[in-house]
């Protein structure tokens, strides 16, 4: 490997993250090459190279993939099943070939769905929202009536609060899971947690966890992206170590685990999301978040080179 650590940058496109993440490879003398997850392709042939996974299209522009030292994962654009599935599949040939991958297309599987995200962290006993998911309208109905007519429903892949909306009212909740059902969705059917607009995000980058406190007050969501205030805090060695268990349990490297207070008992994990964003966080804290992304990539780089 040569001097200069050559990292694909999958996913993230332009604007504001992306111009994040050129800033800090600029700094840290890193090579980013950013491509789509539409651009990516693969050619089966014979041995000695029974697989090429490549990107930026099958052409004159190709870049065979496996030839960087690393893949960092950003947001996979929405597609059909098979064009989803052939994305993680190129993902985990690159995994089999050596190439760091961060985060692994088997921690983005888990990740990316609320409900096994959500199930698993259930399982390792920490306290979560209960959640219904059902696939049909007068199962969703049943689950509005059961969860006591205040819910938060969601797409199951979904992030930045998009697709999501709370539902008091049963005439309401009948023609939005009408909508639904019509899309074929499934239904994420959740308690809503008062008081609602107030969580707290633990970024984990590493063995490192960065925490803030995030809060609404003119909606239940404290997404940047809705509205959401941001104040860096020390994160407590509680939540440093719910943060460090859970994303080791999925597997994943960068995360975030957002929990959202309660005033019926302690905070619970509301979801787990494998490609974060962290515009509010970096606008609150002193902490160089894309600098420390890739230099996780790095080092990542640097173990493969070892084992080589």
């Amino acid at each position: 490997m040569s001097d200069q650590v050559r990292i694909l940058v999958l996913g993230c496109g332009d604007g504001w993250h992306a111009n994040q993440l050129k800033m800090a490879a600029e700094t840290l003398g890193c090579e980013l090459h950013f491509s789509d997850y539409e651009s990516l392709f693969a050619c089966v042939a014979t041995p000695p190279e029974v697989v090429g996974l490549g990107c930026d299209g099958y052409g004159s522009s190709a870049e065979m993939i496996d030839r960087f030292d690393a893949v960092l994962t950003r947001t996979m654009p929405p597609g059909s099943l098979e064009k989803v599935t052939f994305r993680l599949a190129v993902l985990h040939g690159l995994c089999a070939a050596g190439v760091p991958v961060i985060n692994s297309p088997a921690s983005l599987e888990l990740a990316i769905d609320k409900f096994a995200s959500l199930a698993r962290v259930a399982r390792l006993g920490y306290a979560v929202p209960e959640t219904v998911v059902v696939q049909s309208r007068s199962e969703a109905v049943a689950a509005f009536h059961r969860l006591g007519g205040d819910c938060v429903v969601k797409p199951i892949f979904g992030g930045e609060g998009r697709g999501v909306m709370r539902i008091q009212d049963a005439q309401l909740a009948w023609y939005t899971f009408a909508t639904l059902e019509q899309l074929d969705a499934a239904f994420y059917i959740q308690a809503f947690v008062p008081p609602g607009g107030r969580d707290t995000r633990l970024m984990v980058i590493g063995d490192d966890v960065i925490a803030a406190r995030r809060e609404n007050d003119l909606d239940f969501r404290t997404n940047h992206s809705q509205g959401g205030k941001t104040v860096a805090i020390e994160p407590t060695s509680e939540q440093s170590e719910l943060a460090r268990r859970v994303t080791q349990e999925m597997g994943l490297v960068i995360a975030s685990v957002d929990v959202i207070d309660s005033v019926n008992g302690s905070p619970r994990v509301l979801e787990v999301n494998g490609v974060p964003g962290w515009k509010g966080l970096q606008g609150a804290s002193h902490v160089p978040i894309a600098t420390q992304m890739l230099q996780t990539v790095i080092e990542s780089s640097k173990v493969r080179e070892a084992i080589q």
